[in-house]
């Protein structure tokens, strides 16, 4: 139990016993006291005067002199206006750094019997992971590992989008372009090969369009179609979707190929395994990098058949409705949305037919009390009409689905494009930041007396701490630029930053001697910054709880920076090994211990390894 914990049941007490006044315990407003005041916590006691019918200052003085009486643990107080400080005794610091000290799951809380999916990543087999998928797989993991930590049985899933027009598209420029190449012919990890195709179609697409324009038939078009005032540029950006879908040579050939795929034509299909079999591979020497799996895997080839029975049964029972042309909507206009396509006339499924499916089958799998979608806010709309359909549906889970959603990701160049191959691939970002940070270890020298296989598992260890720090700590809502260069920085908010305060007392501890048969018991005074780096501490339960109810790792993520930060400063304001007593060498050898443990553990609840040395 933390001291804020502890502290709210003392006050919901002692408001009883003097006033025989019952207050929920959970509305007890408790803060750590402001720096400029004497105190450790502080409790706002403004909401009591109505009640009571007495003014703040005389609740808190009354308050206060009884807690200091009553309890052991405090020894002191003071009334700032209607705000209560409390001050706890050295014993209680003492006795909850050994708590944390013999406690290597400190701040996890129990089992709480409730089970969340969380869904992450979910890329698409017709390119590489990128930049905007790290994102996405960073988020995800980090909030899974804190609902665990929060007392939840998680299942990591990821929902593979394996089908589609998008797919047939690289199929199809590979049928035109591959002349039967491999990854193992080309030298080229297979999903970057695959990507590639997809980039080939797309610029084969854009020459093509550009010659449609200057054909009679486009400019035909044009003349009978374009808005006054229109210029011919803006035109053709606003038909380009139209033309691929009626005149081009290449989106009719894409559009057949998904048809033959939907129809089990043989050739298509033993195509598209072959394709996606490469690309699988290459997803799974990524994930290993970033550390990551999954419990279930689920591909949108299995699902959106599930989809197309669920809506044919909701076109029967009036959830749905029939268009003239045959295509298959929702109305959702009750809920204040528009009408959304669920199937299309051609009987060909959408992005929404396969989430339906998709959704149902997991809770079928699985049976979780709450379903976590990790997807970009490009998706906002889409998730809200998919969670609104499934109410209609009367499906079991359907008020227990969230949308984890998530601001893009730039890099100081600009905003990336996947069909214009200006992404940048995760393994190439990967290797750039394991790269800067063996630039930045090499410049200082340190490693220089271990081999190189072990310079090199350091390197990973601080590269991938960077790139995944640096993106964690932005809240997800937001919107972000990851440059490479920065989240390196030893000075600043990054992960090398954090892993070198543990990195220092991992030295330390190395040098020093019988710290288990410590005798820190006399060690009477402690120092307002070692009280302050055992409060920090304590909160570490509650920022888990916190990160893991908000969906927003950058929590945890902050929590440990200002740890780190915090021990920094003791480390250069206080002897340690030469501390001036050996009761003081011994607790700020213990409370070293602590603040590794709690980050360490923090970090990892991130995805981020802590190296021993830097």
């Amino acid at each position: 139990m933390t001291a804020i914990e502890e502290l709210k049941g003392i006050v919901y007490k002692s408001l009883k016993d003097l006033w025989e006044y019952e207050v929920d315990q959970d509305a007890i407003l408790i803060n750590e006291t402001r720096s400029e005041f004497e105190g450790d916590y502080t409790v706002v006691v403004f909401p009591f005067t109505k009640a009571l019918r007495l003014p703040p200052p005389k609740i808190a003085e009354m308050l206060g002199e009884y807690l200091v009486e009553k309890e052991n643990n405090l020894i002191a107080f003071n009334v700032i206006k209607g705000f209560l400080n409390l001050t706890f005794s050295n014993d209680y610091w003492k006795s909850s750094l050994s708590d944390i000290n013999t406690d290597k799951k400190y701040g996890f809380h129990p089992a709480n019997g409730k089970k969340v999916l969380v869904e992450f990543s979910s890329p698409n087999t017709n390119k590489p992971l990128h930049l905007g998928h790290i994102r996405n797989i960073l988020l995800g993991w980090s909030s899974a590992q804190l609902l665990e930590a929060a007392g939840y049985e998680v299942v990591k899933a990821q929902i593979v989008n394996d089908r589609g027009i998008a797919i047939c598209k690289s199929m199809l420029a590979y049928q035109l372009f591959g002349n039967g190449t491999t990854p193992e012919k080309s030298g080229t990890k297979g999903d970057h090969l695959i990507g590639e195709f997809y980039v080939k179609f797309e610029t084969s697409f854009k020459e093509e369009y550009a010659a449609w324009q200057e054909t009679a038939e486009g400019k035909e078009i044009y003349e009978a179609n374009k808005k006054e005032g229109e210029e011919e540029v803006h035109f053709y950006g606003r038909y380009k979707n139209t033309y691929f879908n009626t005149y081009s040579n290449l989106g009719l050939q894409a559009k057949a190929m998904l048809l033959k795929w939907e129809e089990a034509d043989e050739e298509t299909i033993a195509l598209w395994q072959r394709m996606n079999s490469w690309v699988y591979e290459g997803f799974e020497q990524t994930y290993k990098e970033l550390g990551v799996h999954f419990d279930h895997n689920y591909y949108e080839s299995n699902t959106y058949k599930l989809g197309k029975e669920l809506i044919s049964d909701g076109l029967a029972s009036g959830v749905f409705y029939k268009k003239d042309d045959g295509s298959i909507w929702a109305d959702l206009e009750d809920v204040g949305m528009d009408q959304k396509i669920v199937l299309r006339s051609d009987g060909t499924s959408v992005y929404m037919t396969q989430d339906i499916g998709t959704a149902h089958i997991r809770y079928e799998d699985h049976g979780c009390d709450r379903m976590v979608y990790v997807v970009g806010n490009e998706q906002d709309y889409h998730f809200e009409a998919l969670f609104e359909i499934l109410k209609k549906l009367d499906e079991p889970y359907a008020h227990e689905l969230f949308h984890l959603s998530y601001g893009m990701v730039d890099l100081p160049t600009g905003k990336m494009k996947s069909r214009e191959g200006t992404v940048v691939d995760a393994d190439d970002l990967i290797a750039d930041v394991i790269e800067e940070a063996r630039l930045g270890s090499k410049s200082r020298g340190e490693l220089d007396n271990i081999t190189k296989e072990e310079q090199d598992e350091i390197f990973r260890k601080i590269g991938l701490a960077a790139l995944k720090y640096f993106i964690i700590k932005v809240n997800p809502k937001k919107r972000m630029t990851f440059d490479p260069k920065e989240s390196v920085d030893m000075q600043g908010q990054t992960g090398p930053y954090i892993q070198n305060a543990y990195v220092r007392i991992q030295s330390i501890l190395r040098k020093s001697e019988n710290l288990v048969e410590a005798r820190d018991v006399d060690y009477k005074e402690l120092e307002s910054i070692e009280i302050g780096l055992i409060r920090k501490m304590e909160q570490f339960s509650a920022i888990i709880e916190d990160a893991a109810e908000k969906l927003d790792p950058s929590n945890m993520a902050n929590y440990c920076y200002d740890l780190a930060k915090m021990y920094h400063r003791f480390y250069h304001e206080f002897k340690i090994l030469s501390a001036e007593s050996e009761e003081a060498k011994q607790f700020r050898l213990k409370l070293s211990e602590a603040v590794a443990q709690i980050l360490k553990t923090g970090m990892e609840l991130l995805g981020i390894e802590m190296p021993e040395r830097m």
